[in-house]
């Protein structure tokens, strides 16, 4: 009988380490964050060897990101002010490893530049997808706009539109758990490996969900229809570092 994994580690609004010499940089910006509750027996099969569902209250979670990435760069040089610059919109999973480390596991991620497509892909083993996308603000009103073109399944889409609160000055613990996410886990070349982020605590507001058609949920092998969300929330952004990846066990 294999041993459970250890107890994870705290959830945290700051990052729980510093990355003085990171790997990537980028900004994520203009983010929409909407949440269903699941059973994390639904999720447990979509998720890299050497991880589990990470839950709260017992309740796991499946997230759809909107945003706009901003300014990619290798190590300490400037980000790329276009092809490091696209929207972007993922579908994610929350996890924890055998070392107690928590994590995203990304069922798909929609990008609008080819480019990074590729090397998400190819250099870091992430399922990227190259899609036809915008996202446009009017005052309060946010609106995310995705067609994938490849790989596939072709046509996958979504049509987001929020409308952005209150600031929350004092987020819950539900949503410090949902956000305050400081790596991800990702199944490569055989292995599991931890790629951890850093960046500043997020500003979150309050956002109201005027529309949301999608099927990225259903095409990344989750239920088609998972109900009213439990979270809806808006950032503008925060700069990020990520370091270089960290080996796991993976069975």
């Amino acid at each position: 009988m294999s041993a459970a994994p250890p107890r994870p580690e705290p959830v945290t609004a700051d990052p729980p380490w510093d990355i003085p010499r990171p790997l990537l940089t980028q900004s994520w910006l203009d983010l929409t964050f909407i949440h269903w509750a699941v059973d994390p027996a639904d999720v447990e099969p979509l998720l890299p060897p050497g991880t589990v569902p990470d839950t709260f209250d017992g309740v796991s979670h499946v997230g759809l990101v909107a945003f706009r990435m901003h300014r990619v760069g290798w190590f300490r040089l400037p980000g790329l002010p276009y092809l490091g610059s696209f929207p972007e919109t993922n579908v994610r999973l929350y996890s924890v490893d055998r070392q107690g480390r928590r994590g995203v596991v990304f069922r798909s991620l929609d990008a609008s530049r080819l480019l990074p497509v590729l090397v998400g892909r190819a250099g870091f083993g992430l399922p990227y997808l190259w899609s036809r996308m915008r996202v446009r603000t009017d005052g309060d009103l946010i609106g995310y706009t995705s067609t994938r073109r490849w790989p596939g399944p072709r046509g996958a889409r979504s049509r987001i539109v929020v409308r952005r609160g209150e600031r929350i000055e004092r987020p819950t613990e539900l949503e410090h758990f949902l956000t305050a996410r400081w790596g991800l886990h990702t199944a490569f070349f055989g292995r599991l490996a931890h790629l951890p982020n850093a960046h500043p605590r997020w500003p979150l507001y309050r956002a109201e969900l005027l529309r949301c058609d999608q099927d990225l949920v259903a095409a990344a092998g989750l239920a088609a229809d998972l109900g009213d969300p439990v979270s809806v929330l808006y950032s503008p952004g925060v700069p990020v570092r990520f370091g270089r990846p960290a080996g796991g066990r993976a069975s």
